[in-house]
């Protein structure tokens, strides 16, 4: 196995992992609204502004912008420029903190059940989402797994598997088959296909962001987890073939939103043509990445916390431009019990620790 640099190294790049899904997740939660924050509507909104190109947190809306169709999500008064003190409380980073207390509880041979187990005991019923919330209605009412993924769910294949799966990638380092084996024991207690495919690229993805050369190589190995004809695959597949012939990043997704028109925008398959994207064009720059991506649309917060892992791990933490990581204040809000306030430099230490043993 090729070693992910030395152990300080490792350190870096997991705190840039975590740094950069919480940065990321912040920048995209004001406009978090796919069908109303299209693509257009965000960029309209950062020309009202003068925030274009996009290179730190969202501007705070100017007066009277909300009659002007430019109306943010209630939480942006914690999350805009000038008004972060410390990250806002989010699944998109819930979900990191839930896995990373999996693995310490469990360690790497948990089961399904024990991650169902450990909703019910950690996570407040009305902090979850989509199939989230119906696996867990499903294990309050005595289902096992695979049913609480099956029973009553029609967002089986929705994105919150995929935000569930960094902390398999940042404690897998260069072992992205592993990475994926474990979000996929995660992902099935509440979602099937392409729900399930979509956890297992994102963990392979970032697992492989830890010694790949480029975003592209990186890219290449998480294809390999998955079955090469699924939708999500052939979706990624089409975005790297666009990429290749030097169209747009907007005649990127403009082609490729075309094509996955209907599915929705909290569905995995748009939300990772959008993430692949975002990585491709924004080609290994923290700021590019994370903003290309939030500018992509969709599930905003959902993607620009994953962009941002993936691009955290690929520079480390170390290089992630100030204007990202200050604001934070190395803390983190959370639903879940017993993490509120948590230092993000910790919650990195912890994960090395439990990472390490496979470096």
């Amino acid at each position: 196995m090729t070693h992910a640099g030395t152990e300080p190294d490792l350190a870096d790049r997991v705190l840039g992992g975590w740094l950069g899904r919480i940065a990321g997740n912040m920048l995209g939660k004001p406009v978090e609204r796919g069908d109303y924050w299209t693509r257009d509507r965000i960029d309209r909104y950062l020309r009202r502004t003068g925030a274009l190109p996009l290179t730190d947190y969202l501007p705070e809306p100017p007066p009277g912008s909300e009659h002007e169709g430019f109306e943010l999500r209630p939480e942006w008064r914690e999350c805009v420029r000038g008004r972060i003190h410390g990250s806002c409380r989010d699944d998109d980073v819930d979900y990191a903190i839930l896995g990373l207390d999996l693995l310490e509880t469990h360690g790497f041979d948990f089961s399904t059940e024990q991650v169902g187990e450990l909703w019910l005991l950690r996570l407040p019923f009305l902090q979850t989402f989509t199939a989230e919330r119906a696996a867990y209605r499903n294990l309050t009412a005595g289902l096992k797994p695979p049913l609480t993924a099956t029973h009553d769910n029609p967002y089986q294949e929705w994105i919150g598997a995929l935000i569930r799966a960094d902390i398999y990638g940042w404690t897998c380092p260069d072992a992205p088959h592993r990475a994926a084996y474990l979000a996929r024991r995660d992902a099935v207690l509440s979602h099937t296909g392409n729900g399930v495919y979509g956890a297992m690229f994102a963990a392979a993805l970032i697992s492989a962001a830890f010694t790949a050369p480029d975003v592209r190589h990186a890219l290449d190995t998480a294809l390999t987890v998955i079955p090469a004809s699924s939708r999500l695959a052939r979706t990624v597949r089409r975005v790297m073939a666009l990429h290749e012939t030097r169209l747009t990043w907007e005649d990127t997704l403009a082609t490729v939103s075309a094509e996955t028109a209907g599915l929705g925008w909290i569905h995995t398959v748009p939300n990772v043509a959008v993430l692949t994207a975002g990585l491709l064009y924004g080609d290994g720059d923290f700021t590019s990445t994370i903003a290309l991506t939030v500018r992509g649309g969709l599930d905003t917060d959902s993607n620009g916390a994953t962009a941002g892992s993936v691009a955290g791990v690929l520079c480390g933490a170390e290089a992630i431009p100030s204007r990202w990581k200050d604001p934070l204040e190395d803390t983190v809000r959370s639903a879940v019990f017993g993490f509120d306030g948590v230092r993000i430099s910790e919650l990195a230490a912890r994960t090395v620790r439990l990472g390490h043993p496979q470096v």
